[in-house]
């Protein structure tokens, strides 16, 4: 199996297991808060309690306006009662909402660390390519059967360039114009080179692709960041 597929299976598990344990985490911080929380809050009959112990406690109120005023405390009492039971709704509907963003944040956030690595691996191994077959004849490369439509010049710097991975060289600015222009390497200007291959990741259009197909290398040259045995040319 390809190493860069090997880590790619080894940091999708990675993942994986960070985001089961964090989820677990996240619901195991909030079910103990919501315990903690819900133990605490007054009991909803409290308020009722404290009034029927009034009553017993002053059965000699027989006088209208003080049997109106215990009225009114169990009236009270109820009211408070129902808020209370409306409060402790509210409360869980606010638990389990934010559950839910925590959890979609930390699956997001695992998301963009694993996305990170994946394109720090493509950076530094290259793009992982299949396939790709160019066509003189048609100006068309297709790269992992993805289709390119190149202009004549793009499709004669790509073909040198995949025609020096064939053979395991690198080649310089100068190199590659002398080769598409049938002139001496050293008649050439490094930066005629330089041109074509900017034209050429142009051409490509998409800047990751171009950027990581055809690497620059400091000093020596440019060539194609891909397995040799892949390319074919008709």
């Amino acid at each position: 199996m390809p190493e860069t597929t090997t880590s790619a299976i080894e940091a999708r598990q990675t993942g994986t297991r960070v985001v089961t344990f964090g989820i677990a985490a996240i619901v195991a911080i909030l079910l103990a808060a919501a315990i903690a929380l819900f133990l605490n809050l007054p009991d909803a009959n409290a308020f009722n309690e404290r009034v029927e112990q009034l009553f017993v406690a002053n059965d000699d109120l027989t006088t209208q306006a003080e049997l109106k005023l215990l009225e009114i405390l169990a009236q009270s009492g109820t009211a408070f009662s129902d808020t209370l039971s409306s409060y402790r709704f509210v409360i869980f509907v606010l638990l389990v909402f934010s559950t839910a963003l925590l959890i979609a944040a930390v699956s997001f956030l695992v998301m963009l660390v694993l996305l990170n690595r994946r394109m720090g691996q493509i950076e530094r191994k290259g793009i992982e390519v299949n396939s790709l077959l160019i066509s003189r004849d048609q100006k068309t490369v297709y790269l992992n059967n993805f289709e390119f439509k190149l202009t004549d010049a793009a499709i004669e710097t790509l073909s040198v360039l995949a025609e020096a991975r064939m053979d395991d060289e690198v080649l310089s600015g100068a190199e590659i114009e002398g080769v598409i222009s049938g002139r001496d390497a050293s008649d050439c200007d490094e930066a005629a080179g330089a041109t074509r291959i900017k034209r050429l990741r142009d051409s490509l259009g998409n800047q990751m692709i171009s950027e990581l197909l055809v690497k620059n290398i400091a000093r020596k040259g440019y060539m194609l960041a891909i397995d040799k045995n892949v390319i074919r040319m008709v």
